[in-house]
């Protein structure tokens, strides 16, 4: 223990007024060096290393016998202990765990805080790139998109075609282009000699250029009358149409050996 209840009256206790009177001051130094190195232990000492510490002579000794029989120390199977000391010792530890388990608690509290704060702090900050804060959202888009995403996978790499930013933007001109338009500004783009190495990625199309257009006008007004390219297979004839097996000359055939 780092300290022990000590009443500012205790002069006046019965029993300590009796050591006074028999030992004087050096009683009393005695029982409250006693009272120390027992609540440094919190738990009763074996009688003879605790008299060996204090260097208890013959003179101490019988005012060690009369602190005994006044019972403000008491003995039992070789070890000394002092009845309130102990009764204190159980409290004291008892309270001792308890600011542990509030020290802890508090800790637990504080870390949380700052987590918080500091989350709440990155989120906020306008200078945050938010695409780097991790985010429960799932992002909807029109089932339209995915189609669009199937009939470009031949134009463009597919780190552009599998990003979110690219389903997002498509979702967004469909609300003012139809499926039909932006997939002709794109195909004829990507096929115009000069957009071609100048159009790497889809969403280049909802950016404006210098006159403030937006790309995907741009393309559909030089685009005109432009058809994309089918992606069907033609129909081809069969190998074997309009052929007659009766015109062959079988007198010019080898026979096989």
């Amino acid at each position: 223990m780092k300290y022990y209840l000590h009443d500012t009256n205790s002069f006046n206790d019965e029993k300590i007024t009796e050591l006074f009177i028999a030992f004087g001051y050096e009683g009393l130094g005695l029982f409250y060096t006693i009272l120390e190195k027992l609540a440094q232990q919190e738990k009763p000492m074996k009688t003879s290393v605790l008299k060996s510490q204090l260097k208890v002579g013959k003179k101490l000794e019988k005012c060690w016998s009369f602190m005994e029989s006044i019972e403000l120390i008491s003995s039992n199977n070789g070890e000394t202990f002092n009845k309130q000391l102990i009764n204190f010792s159980g409290k004291y530890v008892i309270k001792r765990e308890k600011n542990k388990e509030r020290i802890s608690e508090w800790r637990k509290n504080q870390e949380l805080t700052k987590n918080v704060t500091c989350y709440e702090s990155v989120c906020n900050n306008p200078k945050v790139n938010k695409s780097k804060v991790k985010e429960s959202k799932q992002i909807t888009y029109n089932k339209v998109v995915d189609e669009i995403l199937i009939s470009l996978k031949d134009l463009f790499d597919e780190k552009y075609l599998t990003s979110d930013k690219t389903k997002v933007m498509f979702d967004k001109l469909l609300k003012k282009y139809s499926k039909d338009e932006i997939l002709k500004a794109t195909f004829w783009a990507r096929n115009d000699d000069f957009w071609k190495p100048n159009f790497c990625s889809p969403l280049k199309l909802e950016k404006k250029n210098k006159e403030d257009v937006l790309y995907i006008d741009v393309f559909l007004e030089k685009a005109g009358s432009y058809k994309m390219p089918t992606t069907e297979p033609t129909k081809s004839a069969l190998p074997y149409e309009g052929f007659n097996p009766l015109s062959i000359d079988l007198s010019k055939l080898k026979p096989l050996r």
